[in-house]
């Protein structure tokens, strides 16, 4: 409920946007602002940013063909390689090295297709693609791999394994470990 013609005591909580200027006697008071009204709530109202930028799909970063780059690449997207990179990737997106493309350093990402070259170790991914034109010389620590027929690899390989069924240096995993123990 607003108030109309009526002067208020607490004239701080109201701004003022008007010039410092003499006020007119004349001019009728400015309506004050009631701030016990209850603003209308509507549910098919867009998200605030935050909570749709979230949602948002992630974003892709290329190194084009004609660049060579040496650094640290971390984040939350996805990079694709087409060029020449040498150092460490570390994203929660995916990862892909284009034919004619070299990476030469660690990998950790949530998907990773060579089409190039790799090399390096994929230390954790959920998916490993390995394409006809990849080569890749490292080891591989992956939930799945795929390996197209032609493509060369060279290096240690653990696939299908969650981190509790790895095998230890005894060569027994803990879940062997316990159904030993049963």
């Amino acid at each position: 409920m607003a108030i109309f013609n009526q002067q208020s005591t607490a004239k701080k909580d109201v701004p003022s946007f008007a010039n410092d200027a003499a006020p007119n006697p004349q001019a009728a008071p400015a309506p004050v602002r009631d701030t016990h009204a209850v603003a209308d709530f509507n549910p098919t109202q867009a998200a605030p940013p935050r909570a749709a930028a979230a949602e948002a799909p992630a974003k892709e970063s290329l190194i084009a063909a004609d660049l060579t780059i040496e650094g640290k690449i971390e984040g939350a997207g996805h990079v694709r390689i087409a060029g020449k990179f040498k150092g460490d990737v570390n994203v929660r997106g995916d990862l892909t090295i284009e034919k004619g493309a070299k990476l030469s350093g660690g990998v950790k990402a949530k998907k990773v297709m060579v089409a190039g070259e790799l090399d390096g170790n994929i230390e954790s991914a959920e998916r490993v693609e390995l394409l006809d034109t990849g080569a890749l010389s490292g080891d591989i620590k992956a939930g799945t791999l795929t390996v197209a027929a032609g493509s060369r690899i060279r290096g240690h390989v653990e696939c299908g394994w969650g981190d509790k069924d790895a095998p230890k240096a005894n060569g027994k995993s803990d879940k062997a470990e316990r159904e030993l123990a049963s």
